[in-house]
Parts: C-alpha cells; structure tokens; sequence
C-alpha cells in the first residue's frame, strides 16, 4: 500500500517551562476511520531518531473517501536531536533533517 505524506516539522522547544521534541506531519488516509499515530520504532540501529507511522483502524462504519489527517510526536524534556526518520511497513518513509528550535 503506498502513502501519501505532507508537511513534515521538527520543533525543539527550549521555551521554559515548555521544554519539549515534537514531530508532525499530514498522512492521506483511504477513509474516515483510520487515525495515524506515531510511535518509537523497533529501528533503532540508525543515526537519527527513527519513528514508526502505525494506520489505525476503528471499529464500525466509516466514509470511504481520502482525507487528511494530523499525526504527533510530542516528548518532554530538553533534546539534541538532529534528524528523524519516518518509516512504514518496514520502510524508511520520510527523512526529516530540518529542525526549528525555538530559545
């Protein structure tokens, strides 16, 4: 199954008292019911932080039309990460090397 991916971000925020690493992006999902989520990846032998995109599926009814959906990364705490890989089914998806920090 191919994905569809969009506007990948990579934010350090050393704000205090808001000290946080936060990755986001938008995934093209084939109907209304499935939610993406981003999870640490069982990757870990990489030289940035590898992230796994994981399609959930709800139970019940759901509108099969593609549709757009946010996913988050969010951890608190003050990092030094410099690039992130997004993987799917075992795949790298996105690499991502641009990060904002924000003091």
């Amino acid at each position: 199954m191919s994905i569809q991916t969009k506007n990948w971000t990579v934010q350090i925020d050393r704000m205090p008292g808001a000290t946080s690493f936060r990755v986001s992006g938008t995934i093209t999902v084939a109907n209304s019911g499935i939610t993406p989520r981003l999870v640490p990846s069982q990757v870990q032998d990489t030289p940035f932080l590898p992230l796994e995109l994981v399609l959930e599926a709800a139970d019940g009814v759901s509108l099969p039309a593609l549709k757009d959906k946010v996913v988050e990364y969010k951890i608190p705490g003050n990092h030094d990460i410099t690039s992130v890989g997004i993987f799917y089914n075992g795949g790298l998806l996105h690499y991502i090397d641009e990060i904002l920090i924000t003091d």
